[in-house]
């Protein structure tokens, strides 16, 4: 899943993709490398960013998921707001992936429960405002629990079980000691019985292994390791800023396992 801001103040590429045709060129590089899904995000999620109006943040998104869809590509819109979602599916996105899991807007369930796309929950404590949720007792335990609260309360909702995709949420209301915890515990989620999908493409507890003043973009070596670790606990996709690296990196996982190196025809679902 190859990521697609088109926002102003994403802390890796705010900015760069603002303008339609810059975002459909990036759009149409990720695919050329690989991406199999393309992220469409107009509002970001970073700790202490202002939330968009949907009117703002469909204004931004709908252009370009309305012309990736019509070139035949695979679109998920990445949004908090069911009415950005409603429209992102009528303009031909096929996956929703909210970071609040259906939390921050009563009426996404609604929207994913009427339209039949596969919904990404992400575990959510909270808009990333800066002050401290990250108070857990056993942190892979509780995220494999609320989960499973959060699928019991949106398939009431009306949402398809079969259509729910669950994302631990790396990066978010976790530190770095946390985040590690989670990824490690992937093996546990997956008992949960629901394909996953990984985000930690970038995320500050990387830069942590670097040196200081590593750039956000010196962190993609380190993404792609933990895709293909992610790939070899079953999860259904990662999210990746770059995704040639983390091609890269699955195609050498797979010629490794196969023994025998992949068919350009394998690379993409």
């Amino acid at each position: 899943m190859g990521i697609l801001n088109v926002t102003p103040d994403s802390f890796s590429d705010g900015g760069r993709y603002v303008a339609v045709d810059d975002a459909l060129t990036h759009a149409r590089d990720l695919v050329a490398a690989g991406a199999d899904v393309i992220d469409v995000g107009g509002e970001s999620t970073r700790p202490g960013a202002d939330r968009v109006d949907p009117i703002d943040e469909q204004r931004r998104v709908l252009p370009v998921i309305r012309q990736l869809a019509s070139e035949g590509v695979r679109v998920s819109i990445d949004t908090m707001n069911a009415a950005t979602a409603y429209a992102a599916v009528e303009a031909g996105a096929d996956i929703v992936n909210d970071v609040s899991g259906g939390l921050a807007d009563r009426f996404m369930a609604q929207v994913v429960a009427d339209t039949g796309r596969t919904f990404v929950a992400m575990h959510w404590r909270g808009h990333l405002d800066g002050t401290d949720r990250s108070q857990y007792d056993d942190v892979a335990a509780q995220v494999r629990d609320e989960l499973r609260q959060r699928v019991a309360e949106l398939v009431v909702q009306g949402v398809d079980p079969d259509r729910l995709v669950l994302d631990p949420g790396v990066g978010f209301s976790k530190d770095a000691a946390e985040n590690w915890q989670v990824l490690a515990s992937l093996h546990e989620l997956a008992r949960l019985g629901m394909p996953l999908l990984v985000g930690a493409s970038r995320k500050r507890f990387l830069g942590e292994l670097l040196p200081q003043g590593a750039t956000a973009e010196d962190r993609d070596p380190a993404t792609a390791v933990i895709s293909v670790l992610a790939a070899q606990a079953g999860v259904w996709a990662v999210r990746v800023h770059d995704v040639a690296s983390t091609r890269a990196a699955l195609d050498v996982w797979q010629a490794w396992q196969q023994g025998a190196a992949p068919t350009r025809s394998a690379r993409h679902a």
